[in-house]
């Protein structure tokens, strides 16, 4: 359990750079499986996988952040989440550690742009040379739009 003034991150890379989530969002991480594809989904929804009989979308978080893509290898990882009453998992290229970070090393996220998507960073973690972006889940997955995508049928994932 982090103290106070610390919180703790699973610290992940998309493509070189790094990101965290706070560790008591993360229900696990998973290699990489097969993800069943959904018909009219958004672009980054890549489907869903079956585990231990519960359906969990995957997004690509890449396709959600509209970084360059690549093809998944060994280190490829799904990392599931809760945000609130939603479970998903999200494709990484790989899960670097568990990290306990002060709170005096995090900085509020550069105003960059007036765009949207920097209202998805709560800070940016320092540690040495390190930066880490760590995401504001509860933020960024209404803007996934997993209630648009179609029902799906637990009988047909098997």
């Amino acid at each position: 359990m982090a103290s106070s003034g610390e919180i703790q991150l699973v610290v992940f890379k998309l493509n070189d750079e790094e990101y965290g989530v706070p560790v008591q969002n993360v229900q696990e991480i998973i290699r990489m499986t097969q993800i069943t594809k959904i018909p009219k989904t958004p672009k980054h929804v890549t489907g869903v996988i079956n585990r231990r009989g519960d359906i969990i979308p995957i997004v690509d978080l890449k396709n959600f952040f509209e970084l360059e893509t690549s093809d998944a290898d060994d280190d490829t990882r799904i990392v599931v989440v809760e945000v609130g009453d939603k479970i998903l998992g999200v494709i990484v290229d790989h899960v670097s550690e568990v990290l306990r970070l002060p709170e005096d090393a995090i900085e509020p996220p550069p105003r960059l742009s007036e765009r949207a998507e920097a209202a998805y960073f709560a800070g940016i973690g320092k540690q040495g040379d390190r930066l880490i972006m760590l995401l504001d889940l509860p933020k960024i997955v209404p803007d996934f739009e997993l209630d648009k995508m179609p029902r799906v049928d637990e009988s047909e994932i098997a």
